[in-house]
């Protein structure tokens, strides 16, 4: 069976990643982390297959991207379309937010993760 979560090939692509954490992330991983949030354990730039996500809930097969400005190029949509459809094809459920919304109403992204947390707890 292939490997399908944190493949060796994607390794470095993740490491970068969490080298270079958007401002936006850290001030999502300090909540997230250490169970803080409804003491539910997240883990920083997981990769399914070639497709690193932001954040993700092993337990709850549930991954949270924030998409900044990179995410609204020419291009970007599609390719954020089809790489969100693969991961749920991997039976994990996805959430997104933008910058705007951690920018904008931050305990509002916090509630809705926590909300969907202990939805998928059920």
């Amino acid at each position: 069976m292939t490997q399908l979560y944190n493949k060796d090939s994607e390794k470095e692509k993740r490491r970068l990643l969490r080298q270079n954490i958007t401002k936006c992330e850290t001030l999502l991983w300090e909540k997230l982390r250490d169970r803080q949030l409804e003491n539910c354990k997240f883990r920083r730039q997981y990769s399914v297959d070639k497709f690193v996500i932001d954040f993700y809930s092993p337990e709850l097969r549930l991954a949270i991207e924030i998409d900044g400005e990179s995410h609204f190029e020419k291009g970007a949509v599609e390719y954020d379309k089809a790489r969100q459809e693969f991961i749920e094809s991997a039976k994990i459920t996805f959430i997104r937010f933008t910058n705007n919304d951690v920018y904008g109403n931050f305990s509002g992204v916090l509630e809705s993760i926590a909300e969907k947390i202990r939805e998928l707890r059920e």
